[in-house]
């Protein structure tokens, strides 16, 4: 009988990949019914906003170097772009806590104690986290990389729930993600062996003996080295343009529900929450594992043909594939799937979900392939899609609208950007504007 022809290395790397964020995603999507029977809709909602600061800070935090990596992946220079993200995401880490103290103690925000004193912590756990998966991903280490994110996940779901159980409340949720990531960046540092930046006054070798030499030491601990700021110079166009970008790109996220909270209530919040968590799910798992192939692939075909447009167009088969189910039940059913998975008090949820279906489709299509505009140096183009896209966010939420009206105007608007955006990405990959032109992201 004759063997069958191998897979293109797209599909194989793909399914090492899913392999693992299979298992990655399925832990939380099954504990999150156990999640929301033991704790409230405004437990969630607060738990939603404390992580949207999270995941907005951790955007900051790397100044968008990680990409960098994907494209210098010499492991000299990358141990340099360890190091740039260990200054940031520690300097960070302690300006959002120290902010955050102040908020809280001003009467400013109503987030607990807990929250607030765990922000930074969870932002740099986060953002290392997403630098070591980089570098995976710049190895085609894509089987290593499922592993870490598998302990990660379920160290997750596994915490939330033992704390739950346990009748730590609302803090279960907090305490839980910190301990899982934690785990996961554990478990991927010691799969992948990155190399290990020493760029941090307490990782010096040793300290000059006089008081004055030890204290210009101790501070030169904290600014980027030459060798560090030289890097930081020749990958400007990320922290120039992709970090603002995606800065607005992750509070366009967040926003929707810092604005609910703060116009509709904490249950209304909860409901939102929820939503965001479920239709998150196939663009954790599927989408971003398409994302880690296509990042390499893209960046090979542009490097040796100027333009990556099988890659891109093998992704975009690929995307529309994994996505017309999800999204087609989502649209029909949602509501009763809901009530039936999480609880009647749920259903609320699946009527938000139903709305932003289509919305979620094309989010679910154009995040993996918006990797065209890192690779073509197009990042300044993006920043302007993203203040539009910003725009129409707060106008959408800050409307005189009920809950449902703003989030199906965010919908409208959102899929218009999205189409635009599509559009933008292809004739990039072709790189048909400079005939012959290179990569030209790192420079």
């Amino acid at each position: 009988m004759p063997s069958l022809p191998p897979l293109p290395p797209f599909w194989q790397h793909l399914l090492t990949v899913l392999s693992g964020s299979l298992a990655a995603q399925a832990l939380p999507i099954l504990a999150a019914p156990l999640i929301t029977r033991w704790c409230r809709p405004q437990d969630l909602g607060a738990f939603g906003v404390w992580y949207g600061v999270v995941a907005i800070a951790a955007v900051a935090a790397t100044l968008r170097m990680e990409n960098a990596m994907i494209i210098d992946h010499r492991r000299p220079r990358q141990r340099i772009c360890f190091g740039v993200v260990a200054w940031s995401a520690g300097w960070l880490a302690v300006l959002l806590t120290l902010g955050a103290a102040i908020a809280r103690l001003a009467g400013w925000t109503g987030m607990s104690w807990l929250g607030v004193l765990t922000l930074g912590a969870a932002a740099w756990l986060t953002a290392v986290m997403q630098t070591t998966l980089a570098y995976a991903a710049s190895h085609n280490a894509f089987g290593a990389a499922a592993k870490a994110k598998v302990w990660a996940a379920g160290g997750i779901a596994a915490g939330q729930l033992c704390l739950l159980l346990a009748g730590a409340g609302a803090a279960a949720l907090l305490a839980g993600h910190l301990a899982g990531l934690a785990l996961g960046l554990l478990a991927a540092r010691r799969l992948l062996a990155p190399p290990s930046p020493s760029t941090a006054p307490w990782a010096a070798p040793s300290a000059p003996p006089s008081p004055h030499a030890r204290w210009r030491h101790w501070m030169a601990g904290w600014r980027p080295t030459p060798l560090q700021r030289r890097y930081l110079i020749k990958h400007r166009a990320f922290w120039h343009f992709s970090l603002p970008a995606n800065l607005l790109n992750a509070a366009v996220g967040q926003l929707p529900l810092l604005i609910i909270g703060a116009r509709h209530g904490a249950l209304a919040a909860g409901l939102y929450a929820l939503t965001l968590r479920v239709l998150a799910a196939p663009i954790s798992l599927l989408a971003a594992s398409v994302l880690e192939v296509f990042k390499r692939e893209s960046v090979r075909q542009f490097q040796n043909d100027g333009n990556c447009r099988p890659a891109y167009l093998h992704a975009l088969r690929v995307l529309l594939l994994l996505g017309c189910l999800p999204s087609l039940v989502l649209l029909l059913a949602s509501p009763a799937l809901f009530s039936f998975v999480f609880g009647p008090a749920w259903r609320g949820a699946g009527e938000l979900a139903q709305i932003l279906a289509p919305l979620y489709f094309l989010n679910f299509i154009a995040s993996p392939l918006s990797y065209v505009f890192f690779v073509a140096g197009r990042q300044k183009i993006e920043l302007v899609w993203q203040v539009a896209l910003f725009a129409m966010t707060i106008a959408a939420f800050a409307a005189p609208l009920t809950l449902k009206q703003s989030v199906l105007a965010y919908t409208v608007g959102y899929s218009l950007l999205y189409l635009l955006y599509l559009q933008m990405s292809y004739r990039y990959a072709l790189n048909r504007d400079v005939p012959g032109r290179r990569l030209h992201a790192a420079g």
